[in-house]
């Protein structure tokens, strides 16, 4: 048995492909080393089947290409122990024209596909090898991801390993046993919900009720009715006494999402009912005391609201006692992977749908996306995909038409929009789709060379690596 030297040609950033040849024919192994090392893969070789379960005991080879008729253990019964050891290795068979219908027989029981000899062309063994080890490294990156996303959804469904996520969970749960009023802020779409539930279900009052109110979409005239309750009589079709959302809250959490968008007087009522725990429901003159703690979210500056006469500055001060701001989703890219394999796996589970993972430029072109509606978009996006996907792998033409956006390593950000932003926010965003834009294209332009890049750029190495990491460009090391 050889151990195979990295004289190859690949430029991916990825490591190249290992490879393992058994087969008895000494001529043939040296023909195969010589080719598959020329394609810049790293190869090792063995005798027979024997030799290769001796050498997959300690090492570990991410395509196998196996004689299917060899001395003492041939390729059927190696391919049956990489299966039953569970060993992370796609088998490749190799055989005669005679033998192809045990071939297709040993594809059926686990191999990645077949190859006759002779071999139609060199081109046909590389592009079958190096189409299993793509394989073997989408299985391997979602068996990766699955872990990932069982520590993640811990916390309440949230999920992300950026940074600025990290910081996040870390705010989260050092509130979430506190009493203490949280203002989640974010844009439409970054997961406020999921935060202020996460925080509920990570305190002492977690076996109590969850209310979510969305203050933006309860008409202007029904708003303290609808928090406060009403008694029998207190306006016209008041029919009934009743019950507000902060007493079915009581004991529990009430979460107030577009908290910006309440009228002034309900703001006054609020205050009070943070301030002294109490409320009056619509036409009476009786006072409850109820406990619950209040999470507020919002998607715009209450700051301005407060300038423009629109936002009580005492109630922001109140609600704003712990601010958590969860980033968009173009400021943490890496997080994309983990998200779509997280939506993957819930939405092929919903829709009875055998979808497992998704091909390379499917993951490419959600990575070039600017999701504009954040997480909630993305989500979308996956469940579309999965749906329209023809096979257990997702595609790039599955996803929705989304205009003019290509895949490519110089396509570009859409232009950002500004409606609904205030001055600074607005700019805020442009900047981050300029810097989006920039660092992708100066990547591109140096076929991902940090060090030209930073020249290009006018940076030195480190303050490019820190300003990309901030644009959420994930950049790979340099070897």
């Amino acid at each position: 048995m050889t151990k195979g030297d990295l004289n190859g040609t690949l430029s991916s950033s990825h490591s190249p492909p290992r490879v393992l040849i058994v087969d008895d024919e000494p001529s043939l192994r040296r023909s195969l080393v010589r080719l598959l090392r020329s394609r810049g893969m790293v190869v090792f070789t063995a005798t027979d089947g024997a030799d290769a379960i001796r050498w997959m005991e300690e090492e570990v080879a991410d395509v196998a290409l196996v004689d299917l008729m060899m001395p003492h253990v041939g390729g059927l019964e190696l391919l049956q122990h990489v299966r039953e050891q569970r060993i992370p290795t796609e088998v490749i068979l190799m055989t005669a024209f005679g033998d192809v219908e045990t071939a297709v027989t040993a594809v059926r029981a686990g191999a990645y596909h077949f190859l006759t000899k002779p071999f139609r062309s060199n081109d046909e063994v590389v592009v079958t090898v190096t189409k299993a080890a793509e394989r073997r490294a989408l299985i391997s990156r979602a068996e990766d991801l699955e872990k990932r996303l069982e520590r993640a959804e811990g916390f309440g469904g949230l999920v992300g390993n950026a940074q600025e996520m990290q910081r996040v969970y870390r705010l989260a749960m050092g509130v979430a046993p506190t009493l203490t009023t949280v203002l989640i802020l974010g844009e439409s779409g970054t997961g406020k919900e999921l935060t202020a539930r996460a925080i509920h279900q990570h305190s002492a009052r977690s076996n109590n009720p969850f209310v979510a109110v969305n203050c933006s979409a309860i008409p202007v005239e029904l708003v303290e009715s609808e928090l406060f309750g009403h008694v029998r009589g207190a306006f016209t079709g008041a029919t009934m006494t009743r019950r507000g959302l902060f007493e079915t809250a009581d004991g529990g959490s009430i979460f107030l999402d577009e908290v910006g968008d309440l009228p002034l007087l309900a703001q006054v009522k609020l205050l009070r009912v943070l301030q002294e725990g109490e409320i009056k429901r619509v036409g009476s003159n009786e006072t409850i005391q109820i406990d619950v703690r209040a999470i507020a979210a919002t998607n715009v500056d209450l700051r301005d609201k407060i300038a423009r006469g629109e936002f009580r500055e005492d109630l922001y001060y109140r609600l704003n006692v712990v601010p958590i701001e969860l980033p968009p989703l173009r400021r943490r890219r890496v997080d994309i992977p983990l998200l779509a394999h997280h939506f993957l796996r819930k939405y092929a589970e919903r829709a009875g749908r055998n979808v497992q993972r998704f091909s390379p430029d499917a993951l490419r072109w959600l990575q070039v996306q600017p999701w504009p509606g954040n997480v909630r978009e993305l989500a979308n996006a996956i469940e579309h995909a999965v749906v329209f996907a023809r096979g257990e792998t997702i595609e790039q033409a599955d996803f929705p038409d989304k205009g003019d956006q290509e895949l490519g390593p110089g396509s570009s950000i859409q232009e950002p929009t500004f409606r609904g932003l205030s001055y600074r926010d607005a700019k805020a965003r442009a900047i981050e789709a300029f810097e989006i834009a920039y660092f992708r294209d100066v990547l591109a332009q140096t076929k991902g060379n940090i060090s030209e890049a930073a020249r290009q750029a006018g940076l030195d190495r480190s303050n490019f690596r820190r300003a990309a990491k901030r644009a959420g460009i994930e950049l790979q090391r340099e070897t």
